[in-house]
């Protein structure tokens, strides 16, 4: 089992503590870049901020290995005559964790700190008691005194909203913070390419180590940069649900659970061969899997890679998360340590000789 080093943690903190809310994720890219360029050869940035390094670049076979690099967020929608924001999501944000949540407004003047206001409880009565927190009454308070105050501190509607909670580590085998979805994937390749370097390991095709934008509000950033690499392969990386955590139907949900290994995902846009490879892979290296069906769509970039270009081999492997989509998602170190070797051998394994025809 590879072990994570303390670089590589002090990487994964400063990843994540890092605010890279869907397009606007260049700051948090930069960082990417910065911790991976000794271990590749050549890096390429598109126009949407779409990052990916190249391992042994110039063969005509070509596979990827994918996370997404954007993370939930708000978006200032309206500033009252009082000063108090309303705001819109930007991606899957939950309005029933918002209230008295501490956040970033990010302005072309910096930062500005805020807060999501609530109603004390003293101050409802009957049905309001139980006030239900939806996308229309929750606000932000910034401490100003008017709407024109609100706007010369740099607050306009567009501005983005982080929350301020970082990165932390519950019980010495926990990972916690926002985010993990998905940067926790960004961190897991960038891992495989110290891996390879680190090993000397030979690869018989080029490899494409993608962090890609933009995938939390319909997978834009690795449609876009599917159509420019054109890969063979696509190795996905991303999160999924743990199953086992208080008020989840397991039994419509699945049973998964952190520290019980990566999640392979059963679903139409995954490619039986390619799936085959893998679990004799996770076998034959003795990394434990687990296994999830999706009738659909798996809303992940596998989907915008394995419908691109005609059709590209694509497989889907997923982290154990809990409590996605809040601030304190949380996943198991060892199930992190997993992922990582699971794609770093599943790459060893990939001859480009080898059929991956339907029949």
């Amino acid at each position: 089992m590879p072990t994570i080093t303390k670089e590589s943690e002090k990487f994964l903190f400063d990843y994540l503590n890092n605010p890279s809310p869907t397009g606007h994720e260049a700051s948090g890219q930069k960082i990417w870049l910065d911790y991976i360029k000794p271990y590749i050869d050549d890096w390429h940035l598109d126009h949407y901020g779409t990052l990916y390094g190249v391992v042994n670049p110039g063969h005509d076979f070509k596979v990827v290995i994918e996370g997404h690099s954007d993370e939930i967020s708000w978006m200032v929608n309206y500033i009252t005559d009082d000063g108090f924001i309303y705001v819109i999501r930007n991606g899957g944000s939950d309005q029933s964790i918002a209230p008295s949540k501490r956040v970033n407004i990010h302005t072309p003047k910096g930062i500005i700190k805020g807060i999501f206001g609530w109603p004390a409880i003293h101050m409802r009565k009957g049905n309001d008691t139980n006030l239900t927190a939806t996308v229309e009454n929750i606000f932000i308070d910034i401490g100003a005194k008017d709407k024109d105050e609100v706007e010369k501190m740099g607050v306009h509607v567009g501005c983005v909203i982080t929350y301020e909670d970082t990165l932390m580590i519950l019980n010495d085998n926990f990972y916690v913070g926002r985010a993990l979805d998905n940067r926790m994937g960004g961190f897991c390749i960038a891992e495989v390419a110290r891996l390879l370097k680190k090993n000397k390991a030979k690869l018989p095709f080029s490899l494409y180590i993608v962090n890609s934008v933009q995938e939390e509000i319909g997978l834009r950033g690795a449609e876009m940069i599917a159509n420019t690499i054109r890969p063979n392969i696509a190795i996905v990386t991303d999160v999924t649900h743990d199953t086992h955590t208080p008020m989840v139907k397991t039994k419509e949900q699945g049973s998964i659970k952190c520290g019980h290994g990566p999640v392979i995902c059963y679903a139409p846009a995954v490619h039986n061969k390619l799936q085959a490879l893998l679990v004799k892979t996770a076998e034959k290296k003795k990394i434990s899997i687990q296994r999830t069906a999706a009738s659909r769509s798996t809303g992940t970039d596998t989907d915008a890679f394995a419908y691109s270009n005609g059709g590209v081999p694509s497989v889907l492997i997923s982290l154990p998360l809990r409590y996605m989509h809040t601030t304190v998602e949380s996943a198991k170190k060892s199930d992190v340590e997993a992922v990582i070797k699971l794609i770093y051998e599943m790459l060893l394994a990939i001859d480009p000789k080898s059929s991956l025809k339907y029949f």
